[in-house]
């Protein structure tokens, strides 16, 4: 009987620790919504080491996906295509969540130094898009962005 409660407290231990996981990854993508009324799914980047590997290495990115780099404070957030694969659109959003500056189809760094590419105004959020959605999607200066970040551990 003892083993039992062994086998049956592992296994609780187990499914536990499979929702933690999952739950944990839930919480890693939101729904951001346009003034329109349409959304994107952004997965978070809320950690340094997020935040400096962003869309590193990633070989598509779809026209309703994207990611959202969140940071302490507002502030001129410069950002670089260094092993970066494919061409992206760069939102700098403000503490009111309004688009504050937009870098459109930045290209991939092909040799070193990598230019960066800075707002003229402060950010507390960037949301990378693939390149050409910000156009198609009709996001323009001031727009207003709707999204709830989770409670982030």
């Amino acid at each position: 009987m003892n083993k039992k409660i062994q086998i049956l407290t592992l296994l609780l231990l187990l499914a536990g620790g499979l929702l933690f996981c999952q739950s944990e990854r839930r919480d890693k993508f939101i729904k951001i919504y346009l003034p329109d009324g349409k959304s994107v799914t952004a997965e978070l980047a809320v950690t340094d080491e997020e935040r400096q590997r962003g869309l590193m290495f990633r070989e598509k990115l779809l026209p309703d996906q994207g990611m959202l780099f969140v940071f302490e404070e507002e502030g001129l957030y410069s950002f670089w295509m260094k092993n970066t694969l494919i061409s992206l659109d760069m939102l700098w959003i403000n503490k009111d969540r309004r688009i504050v500056h937009i870098a459109r189809n930045v290209p991939p760094c092909k040799e070193d130094p990598c230019p960066s590419y800075s707002p003229e105004r402060p950010g507390f959020y960037v949301l990378e898009l693939a390149a050409g959605a910000a156009d198609s999607l009709g996001l323009k200066l001031f727009d207003r962005l709707e999204f709830t970040l989770p409670i982030i551990r």
